[in-house]
């Protein structure tokens, strides 16, 4: 059986405030990952973003890669595509981010699987946007 997503993890990243690594924002406002990010920033997380161009996007100074951002890293959420998506969860784990969250669509069993060894909170194939619903009503 596959990774399950934890009501309770994904309640507690979306309500405690924290920092999330946005891996694949740019200010390509078309993409889904400009939007959620905005989405995350209305949840009052820190968004970072994380790209190999290092834009600014929604006033937070951009990084080419996890191993570039200073500080610490709460949530590390991937927007790449699922064959792309156990090296960024092996670079989250690296940086001693304590979660990851694989975007909707994005799956990668084995890289949840070295996360949860690792001791990071998981959430994979679903979207914030999709999840606050949930955790709203639950309230």
């Amino acid at each position: 059986m596959g990774h399950q997503n934890d009501p309770e993890v994904i309640r507690r990243l979306l309500t405690d405030h924290g920092r999330w690594a946005v891996v694949g924002l740019s200010n390509n406002t078309s993409r889904t990952a400009w939007r959620i990010a905005a989405f995350v920033q209305t949840l009052g997380m820190t968004v970072v973003p994380v790209h190999p161009r290092a834009e600014t996007v929604h006033g937070e100074p951009g990084y080419a890669t996890l191993a570039d951002v200073p500080g610490p890293i709460d949530v590390v959420d991937v927007f790449v595509n699922s064959d792309l998506a156990g090296a960024v969860v092996d670079d989250a784990i690296a940086v001693g981010a304590k979660a990851v969250w694989l975007q909707l669509g994005v799956i990668d069993e084995a890289a949840a699987e070295r996360a949860k060894t690792a001791g990071l909170d998981v959430v994979m194939d679903t979207c914030p946007a999709i999840e606050i619903q949930s955790v709203r009503q639950a309230g």
